[in-house]
């Protein structure tokens, strides 16, 4: 497999940072939505300690993944009408968005409300700003809005991939799966 995109699928840079992402994000928002469910103590004050550093990880690959989106080729589309093409487009952008956006909401609230930020106890990171609640209050309302609208996202962008697997049998899904074969175009069919 190329490190590097081609025309026709994603590399595996690309493909690796896609699925490191897509697993640390489903396993950080269930640890979340575990964690504001439990008894106070200092399982839970862990809990939340490995959700912030899995966060600030994310947050740290969110931007790798960004820097090699801009080196990186970018397959061709897949041939689709265009109101898809546009919404897949707009999916990914907000995506990218949101992996940037809920990670800095949490490390604003964090900030806010005067709590250390420790990356798996190896380090503090520096506040975003002073301690104040009101500001605390809107940035843990827009984390977990944030959230649900990725959630959201996530079920758009999984069942548009799997619909143009199983109805379309195009390669969208394929060309992101690591060491899946292509499948071959009917003659005289080619790509926009």
């Amino acid at each position: 497999m190329a490190l590097k995109s081609s025309t026709e699928r994603w590399g595996g840079v690309a493909k690796t940072f896609h699925w490191i992402m897509a697993l640390g994000i489903i396993g950080v928002g269930i640890l979340g939505l575990y964690m504001t469910g439990m008894d106070r103590g200092m399982a839970k004050v862990n809990t939340f300690a490995l959700h912030k550093s899995i966060g600030l990880t994310l947050l740290a690959l969110a931007l790798l993944r960004l820097a090699w989106r801009f080196v990186d080729r970018k397959p061709r589309d897949e041939a689709m009408p265009r109101w898809q093409r546009i919404a897949a487009h707009a999916t990914h952008g907000l995506l990218y968005l949101l992996m940037l956006a809920i990670p800095l909401s949490g490390w604003l609230f964090n900030s806010a409300r005067g709590y250390a930020l420790q990356w798996f106890k190896q380090f503090n990171l520096p506040a975003l700003v002073e301690k104040n609640e009101s500001l605390g209050d809107l940035a843990i309302t827009l984390h977990v809005a944030f959230f649900w609208i990725l959630a959201a996202l996530l079920v758009a962008h999984v069942g548009g991939a799997l619909m143009h697997h199983v109805f379309e049998r195009d390669n969208t899904l394929l060309r992101m799966l690591p060491f899946a074969r292509l499948r071959k175009r009917p003659e005289g069919e080619s790509s926009p």
